[in-house]
This record gives C-alpha cells, structure tokens and sequence, in this order.
C-alpha cells in the first residue's frame, strides 16, 4: 500500500456530499497508528464489559419474548379487526428484536463471555428460514472477512443484483428493480438460498451435488418456519386459523423488508467505497480496519430506531469490533468519527430516509447499461479507493 497524506476532514454539514468524492489514501505508518489506535479501543471494550451488557440482553430478550406472547394471544382473536392488528404489529416486533438486536448480535459470539447457553453463538438458533451454522459462515465469516471487496465479498448484490458500476452489467440487470424488490419481501428466504451460490452454479463453477450437505440443513429449517407459522399456530387458533394465518405472513413480512432496508442502508448508499483483491493482498491489520470504516454506512435515529435495527444504525463501529454487544456502539460513534475526521476518511451518515432513497437510486441506475460508446469507470469514492493500492 502506497499513499500519500490524509486530505482534510469532511465537515457535518457536508457529510454527504463529500462522501460521494474523495477518499483519504493513507501511507503505511498511518495504518498502522490507525489500527494500533483501533485495537486500544477494542482492549478497552472488552475489559469494561460486564453486568450492564448481560443485564441488557437479557432484558432484550424477555421483551421479545414477551412481544411475542402477546402477539400470538392477540391473533388468537384475530376475527376481531383491531386484535388482528394488535397482534400482527406486537409480532412482527418480536421477529424484529428476535432477528436483529438478538440473533444477528448473539450469533457474533457477542455475549459468548457470558457463558449462558441461551446466548451462546454456536448454539443459537433464530427465527428465520436460514440455518443458524449457514449464516455464520456467509455472513460472519465471508462478508465480515472480506467486507465490500469484489470478487470476494458476495454480500454485494447477493449473487443477484448489480449494485456497483465495477459489476459488468448484462441485459438481465435490467429486472435489478424487480429483483430487489423479491429480495427484499421474501428476505429470510434469500438469506437462506445465498449460500447455495445458484449463480455459480447456474455459470459452472460449482455442482449441483457440492450443496447436498447445505440442501439438507436449509430443507430442515425451512420446513420447521414453515410448519411452525403456517400450520401449527394456525391450528391451535381453531377457528381463527386464518386470521392467525394472515398475521404471521404479514409479521414476516414486515420484517423481512425492515431486515433488507437495515442491511442495505449500511452497505450500499453513496459515500461507502469497494476494493478490488490485488488492493486487499497481505493486508495489514491497520488496512482491514481502513476498509471497514470505508465500506460502511450509518443511519441516524433515535433510541427505539438503534433497538429495532441491532444497533446497525451504528454499522461502522459494527464493522471495526462485530463481537463486541451492540449497545456499545453509540458509546465508541463518536471517537470513531473523530478518528475518521482526524485521518481525513468519510464517515458516511444519513437519515434512514435518504440513505434508503439513496440506495434504491442506485439499484434503478446500475439496472441500465452504460452510456452508449463510454465505459462505466465507477462512483468517485470507489475510484478514488483504488488509489490506495
């Protein structure tokens, strides 16, 4: 890695416009200061953590389970109009904290420290359709590992979308709307298929008969949600089966379009920057927390906001200490953001409403070919990131 001096710090007021244009390029020293500094503050993370953390998750998690209870009593009389609401509201709250501040959190081994079995990340199973082991190799490995680098990372556009310009677009990104919006109603099952890797398959590079072993772990777990949803607590509800039926579609779905909207909001507004794999070769400790703190994106809200999103409002701090709980994510924000105005690297944040825009912008605009006779060169900050090599 080669560069030269970290430009001057973007101010708040143009954080968004500027995290469209310039990325710092950082010499070696300074990555290093950058990821010794970064490291202090992990060390320190860790050595506070304690009855505070525990007594939060736990707290987290009898609300949801709490939610839940009463979502399913409520849909019960669910021929009653407002009950059905009630009770389809109180779910599809419990499917959230159950999906992103619990499961999302606990399955990075967050609150394995704590020793409870409950929490534990290898034990934990959630409700969704995608096997608990499944997503801690994709997500927590590979996205996690390889954050936002080409080729490496296939979090960018799940092995379905095109959502950067570096992506050679064919004709099928012309259905890259309609694609998302699958994605984004039908979430758990995408989440679920993604480690198949159909469009490796679909190209050669992989059997059909590589996935029994995921095959048969998805097959077992998509037939227990659709049990569990669809037919068991329906058929308790007797005569409100359908009512029951109907709120748990609609409880699911409202949590798999909240899911998407988190995810991609932290990932793929303007101002969070790509790599490519020669950029990422040997990479230094310092390099990795770089990329992190580039490839990110937060989304500005209030309390209630952080709880319902995982604290993934914060997904930047997430990015640099993913095993460290959540709620300390607000406590470190702004020492990281002085970090990155310090160093002269964008900090990107928005409101959930602009970055959501944002992102579904790009989604319509990388759905068309490049302009005719010229050659699609990328987003600025992704250009400017590759300087860095």
């Amino acid at each position: 890695m080669t560069a030269r001096g970290p430009r001057a710090a973007p101010t708040a007021e143009k954080e968004q416009k500027v995290s469209r244009t310039s990325v710092a390029r950082l010499t070696d020293e300074q990555l290093d200061a950058l990821g010794a500094e970064l490291d202090a503050i992990r060390r320190e993370l860790i050595d506070d953590l304690g009855e505070q953390d525990a007594a939060y998750i736990r707290r987290i998690v009898d609300v949801q389970r709490r939610f839940e209870v009463l979502g399913r009593a409520l849909l019960w009389a669910g021929w009653f109009p407002p009950a059905w609401l009630a009770g389809t509201a109180a779910l599809s709250i419990s499917k959230i904290l159950d999906n992103m501040e619990i499961g999302h959190n606990v399955m990075h081994g967050q609150y394995d420290w704590m020793g409870d079995p409950e929490l534990n990340s290898k034990m934990f199973e959630w409700d969704t359709a995608c096997p608990s082991e499944q997503w801690r190799r994709t997500h927590n490995y590979v996205h996690h590992t390889y954050t936002n680098i080409l080729g490496k990372d296939r979090d960018i556009g799940y092995g379905l979308l095109r959502m950067l310009d570096e992506q050679r677009w064919r004709p099928y990104y012309l259905g890259n709307p309609v694609y998302a919006f699958l994605l984004m109603v039908a979430f758990e099952w995408g989440v679920m298929l993604h480690d198949l890797e159909i469009d490796r398959i679909l190209s050669g590079r992989r059997t059909w008969s590589e996935t029994k072993g995921i095959r048969r772990q998805m097959w077992h777990k998509g037939v227990k949600q659709v049990l569990k949803d669809y037919v068991l607590f329906p058929a308790l509800s007797g005569p409100n089966a359908l009512p029951t039926l109907t709120g748990n579609a609609v409880a699911n779905l409202v949590r798999n379009v909240w899911a998407f909207s988190i995810i991609f909001c932290g990932h793929f507004p303007d101002g969070v920057a790509s790599f490519t794999e020669h950029e990422c070769e040997r990479e230094s400790r310092g390099h990795w927390y770089y990329r992190q703190m580039l490839g990110s994106a937060n989304i500005r809200g209030g309390a209630l906001f952080h709880v319902l999103s995982g604290n993934l409002g914060f997904q930047i701090e997430h990015h640099l200490f993913p095993d460290i709980p959540s709620p300390r994510y607000q406590q470190i924000a702004p020492r990281i953001r002085e970090i990155c105005d310090r160093y002269g690297l964008n900090y990107t944040t928005g409101p959930l409403s602009k970055q959501i825009g944002n992102v579904w912008k790009k989604i319509f605009r990388l759905a068309l070919p490049p302009q005719h006779g010229s050659r699609s060169r990328g987003t600025p900050a992704l250009r400017d990131a590759k300087k860095v090599a």
